[in-house]
């Protein structure tokens, strides 16, 4: 362990992580646990294997030790694997006596509203992904029962902005959430990008990374890609989830049947440490959401999302999907453009944007990081919990 224990009056510094998902899969979650690695905790995190985040699985990183049970795919199988992940989360709580439980989805709420019953044991939920309330299995519906049970126990619930608190709140009877914005660690913020990018200078370098899919990756990127001069190129790092296996494919498929196949590389899945030096070669980062839905997550996401914070971070202007909230938080500070995901000419007309304007691009890239720099970043986003956990854990 690189953290050192420390107890006052018999109350620990330790914290333990339990989400069923992958042990990578939630940034923010990260940076919090090597924060308080840094302050002396010990941390622990209790995880399951998903689909296609195999390199996403954290090894003992930074001091944080990590229990990941096997993936299992879907069906009776999955249920008995979900009640085992339940269980071991009690046991933990119980064997190992963190002074907080920090539940990191829907699917932990059960075992942490369980444990929130264990003195002197103090519960922090930290909603990522909000469910929709439209869940018709009985397992969903009792998490939800517990969710909104949870919502009332917990010392603190988090959301990522505040519309989604304020629907948190609404839908669990919470009255305060805390609001802790998914921005990167400025610890993490790489050093200024070399000109020009890791690209040629009449060129242009997009870069996406995060899950691959239709309503992160449209086709229509790739149709506007086809219709900007050959000096336009994209560079995908990411992987498949279970809903969309064989999009990657798709997506290759039709590289190639609009000639731009040369245009185009897909890295895969890549360990966290690797996707800010492979950003940092590039010039704009692509952050779409559909322009339209009924998915709570998908209507407030601007903050949620730390994809654009994370292209901020690397120096990349931003094109992101032309939402109200996407405008007022990247477009008009001056950090990127925005474009309809779904209409290739839109989106065409965009990247020529660039092109045409490589100067005010970078100018753009800087902004943003300097604001990554003075105002979001993750040490600042979390203090006030931190503090928060650090009070709790004295007698």
């Amino acid at each position: 362990m690189g953290a050192k224990h420390s107890q006052s009056g018999g109350v620990s510094r330790r914290v333990l992580y339990a989400q069923y998902a992958a042990s990578g899969g939630y940034p923010p979650l990260l940076h919090s646990a090597r924060m308080l690695v840094r302050s002396g905790w010990e941390v622990r995190c209790l995880a399951v294997g998903a689909y296609g985040t195999e390199r996403l699985r954290l090894e003992g990183d930074a001091g944080i030790q990590v229990t990941e049970l096997q993936y299992c795919p879907p069906g009776w199988w999955q249920k008995l694997h979900y009640l085992a992940f339940c269980f071991r989360t009690i046991l933990m709580t119980c064997v190992w006596r963190p002074s907080w439980l920090y539940a990191s989805d829907l699917l932990a709420c059960p075992a942490a509203l369980v444990a929130s019953y264990l003195p002197p044991l103090r519960v922090i939920y930290h909603e990522h992904d909000s469910p929709n309330g439209s869940e018709r299995s009985i397992l969903l519906r009792a998490c939800l029962w517990t969710r909104r049970q949870l919502a009332r126990r917990a010392e603190l619930c988090i959301l990522p902005n505040q519309r989604r608190a304020e629907v948190f709140a609404h839908t669990t009877g919470r009255r305060q959430a805390a609001v802790v914005w998914n921005c990167p660690l400025r610890s993490d913020v790489p050093a200024a990008p070399l000109a020009p990018h890791g690209a040629s200078s009449d060129g242009l370098l997009l870069y996406f990374h995060g899950s691959v899919n239709p309503v992160r990756l449209p086709e229509a990127t790739l149709t506007a890609l086809a219709n900007t001069p050959r000096c336009v190129r994209l560079r995908v790092v990411g992987y498949e989830t279970i809903g969309h296996t064989g999009y990657v494919a798709r997506l290759q498929e039709v590289t190639r049947e609009l000639g731009i196949s040369d245009r185009v590389e897909f890295l895969g899945a890549v360990p966290r440490e690797r996707l800010f030096g492979l950003a940092s070669e590039c010039h704009v980062g692509l952050a779409f959401m559909p322009t339209a839905s009924n998915d709570v997550n998908h209507r407030h996401m601007a903050g949620a999302s730390n994809k654009p914070f994370e292209y901020l971070a690397c120096g990349l202007a931003l094109l992101v999907s032309d939402l109200p909230d996407w405008r007022e938080c990247y477009v008009e500070p001056g950090y990127g453009r925005a474009c309809d995901p779904q209409n290739p000419r839109s989106v065409a007309e965009a990247l020529r944007w660039f092109l045409a304007h490589q100067g005010e691009t970078r100018a753009m890239g800087q902004r943003g990081r300097e604001r990554i720099l003075a105002e979001w970043n993750y040490e600042r986003e979390f203090a006030a919990v931190m503090q928060r956990m650090n009070d709790g854990a004295r007698p």
